[in-house]
């Protein structure tokens, strides 16, 4: 079943950049964004040089990574150390959030909770862009073997889907994408270092587990390196007017 899943992915569109796809769903975004994990905001700095009026925070929970992000935030910028299930803002404030790659992140009691928070914090009218990694492809049956994310990913639709079903629902779904995106490693080196040892998390990766995760990424390598694709599904909700 896993394996006849992943050969339906592979006639999803191949998207080299995600913000084509928020542009396509969301051709005026914002002016005011809010992102839940955001990382190093990777997108949202691309976002900035799209849509210059654009005002952002960014939230996140990695101690690393937020020091990182202050060390030279750009102008209407700003970052904040806290998880979606607390957002530390006002009611109505902002236009767009954004979770990408982070709601299967949240705990998995405070995933209900994250939700209403984000609702919470939008305008009536505003939107919530959700894209979430499928748990399928030859990228990810090699990073099962030490972070096996099955449970947290179907929790995370499983909780955009009660959010959405709630008596009184705040929410609509507006929209759904399914799309492939390229990843690509020079080496084993940089796999592990991305994959294996992020700031946020500590797989517990000893001898035998690393030459074992080694072993499935080899036939994968080629001297371009390793490339792969991440199937990927984006949920647009809007908080009801």
């Amino acid at each position: 079943m896993a394996r006849f899943a992943f050969l339906r992915t592979a006639v999803n569109r191949l998207i080299t950049d995600e913000i084509d796809i928020l542009a396509e769903l969301l051709p005026a975004p914002g002016p005011r964004v809010i992102e839940l994990g955001c990382g190093a905001a990777r997108m949202a700095r691309q976002m900035l040089q799209r849509w210059p009026d654009m005002t952002y925070v960014g939230l996140e929970v990695d101690a690393i990574q937020h020091a990182r992000n202050l060390q030279d935030p750009p102008a209407h910028m700003r970052f904040v150390a806290a998880g979606a299930q607390n957002i530390p803002c006002e009611d109505g404030l902002f236009d767009l959030a954004l979770m990408l790659k982070s709601l299967h992140h949240v705990p998995l009691d405070a995933m209900d909770r994250a939700l209403a928070e984000v609702a919470r914090v939008l305008r009536p009218g505003g939107h919530l862009y959700v894209s979430e990694p499928v748990y399928d492809g030859p990228l990810n049956e090699i990073t099962r073997l030490y972070n096996d994310e099955g449970t947290v990913r179907a929790a995370a639709q499983a909780a955009v889907d009660r959010a959405l079903a709630a008596g009184a629902s705040p929410w609509l779904e507006v929209a759904e994408r399914r799309f492939d995106m390229p990843v690509r490693f020079a080496d084993f080196a940089e796999f592990e270092r991305r994959m294996m040892r992020p700031t946020f998390a500590d797989h517990h990766i000893d001898d035998a587990l690393q030459a074992r995760v080694a072993a499935a990424f080899a036939p994968h390598c080629s001297a371009q390196g390793a490339r792969f694709v991440r199937p990927m599904h984006v949920r647009l909700l809007q908080r009801r007017r």
